[in-house]
């Protein structure tokens, strides 16, 4: 089984490449700058389609990150175009933050300052300031951690709020997506900041950053996990919960993203919790999350009982990452097999070497979701590109 593990993740070291290249390949747009906003599932060009800052902020950190994994400048090109691109066009100059959505033509069309936008960017910049240097970016995210903390952070009942108008004003409407609630405080927009504050901290030392984080860590471990080992998805201003599904694909993600923020952080305490907490979580989501196929399901709604067969793809890859880091915890057998089944499944369903890239999902029975991007705001090179990378560090 040991052998079988080392050949999974020279696959992964193969499959990084090919989705680099995918990326490189297919979404540079000559014609209006930056990046194209959708390609089809038979990766088609959409004409004109709207360029979301989720996507682009998830490129430039998936090239940089790849770039500082690999130790190359094969990709120095991209992560500059990347870069200025989301300095050129997403930046707002006058309320600061960034655009939530572009159009074509690089307008704003939609101006709400979304945390989770200014996350990813925060993410992506550090990230991409560790490769290049560029003081730049480290000064534009460090400029954007301080905005989320000035009008995000909730002092005085803890966590952060979701989303605001263009001048960072109470918005009514606090939707990430259509397909989710209108909850002041989410459990995904925590997690990225998280994410976005760990790589930060990796070259911005600062207390007020450090202090943040770990405030985050806790939040998450005391606020959003619940007695059964998952972690609850919406709340009110108030801690109220507003939902009862369990999303799987979160759960196994924020398991390893919480205890990697606390190794970071450097609180012995911190860190033996978390990793309590992570092996908890992942030996629950073996139990609950995957199925007789080996591969990850999406979610359970606990109240209907109702359980959304269908398998997207970046809850398989944020699987492997976290049962490898409770598999660095406790040495399981259980976690490797697992990770061999997952991936089993991910080549034989979801890569797709016809049209390149990925399916976005596919349902129970193997069958894929035609109507689905390659490329589009929601479908970027993050999940998979770092999977990728974790898996070979």
């Amino acid at each position: 089984m040991k052998s079988a593990y080392q050949n999974l993740k020279q696959e992964l070291h193969t499959e990084l490449l090919r989705i680099l290249y995918y990326w490189k390949t297919n979404t540079i747009d000559n014609e209006h700058g930056g990046f194209v906003g959708k390609r089809d599932y038979q990766n088609k060009l959409v004409p004109k389609a709207s360029k979301g800052i989720i996507l682009n902020s998830r490129i430039l950190w998936s090239f940089a990150a790849a770039s500082n994994h690999l130790k190359t400048d094969d990709y120095q090109a991209i992560c500059e175009r990347s870069f200025q691109y989301l300095k050129t066009y997403f930046k707002d100059t006058t309320h600061k933050g960034v655009y939530w959505e572009l159009d074509y033509l690089g307008q704003p069309i939609n101006k709400r300052k979304q945390v989770y936008a200014q996350s990813f960017t925060i993410y992506a910049l550090s990230e991409y300031y560790i490769y290049s240097k560029n003081e730049d970016a480290k000064q534009w995210a460090i400029e954007l951690f301080e905005y989320v903390e000035r009008y995000a952070k909730d002092i005085e009942k803890g966590g952060y709020l979701e989303a605001f108008n263009e001048d960072w004003s109470a918005i009514d409407d606090m939707r990430l997506s259509d397909k989710d609630m209108n909850a002041a405080k989410t459990m995904n927009t925590h997690l990225h900041i998280l994410e976005a504050y760990t790589t930060l901290l990796k070259i911005y030392d600062n207390d007020t950053l450090r202090n943040s984080l770990k405030d985050l860590v806790e939040v998450m471990n005391e606020k959003f996990l619940n007695q059964h080992n998952h972690y609850e998805l919406f709340f009110d201003e108030d801690w109220n919960l507003l939902s009862n599904s369990v999303s799987y694909g979160h759960d196994i993600e924020s398991a390893w993203l919480v205890l990697e923020a606390a190794e970071v952080i450097g609180d012995e305490a911190l860190l033996n919790t978390s990793k309590d907490i992570a092996i908890r979580v992942s030996d629950t989501f073996l139990k609950k999350g995957i199925d007789t196929d080996g591969s990850v399901i999406n979610e359970t709604n606990l109240t209907t009982n109702h359980t959304d067969t269908d398998r997207h793809w970046w809850p398989q890859m944020e699987a492997l990452v976290g049962l490898k880091f409770a598999h660095d915890i406790e040495s399981k057998e259980a976690y490797i097999s697992a990770s061999l089944g997952i991936w089993k499944y991910t080549k034989n369903n979801l890569l797709d070497f016809e049209h390149g890239e990925w399916h976005f999902r596919v349902d129970n029975k193997g069958a894929v979701y035609t109507q689905e991007d390659k490329v589009s705001m929601w479908k970027a090179p993050y999940h998979t590109s770092r999977a990728c990378i974790k898996m070979n560090e």
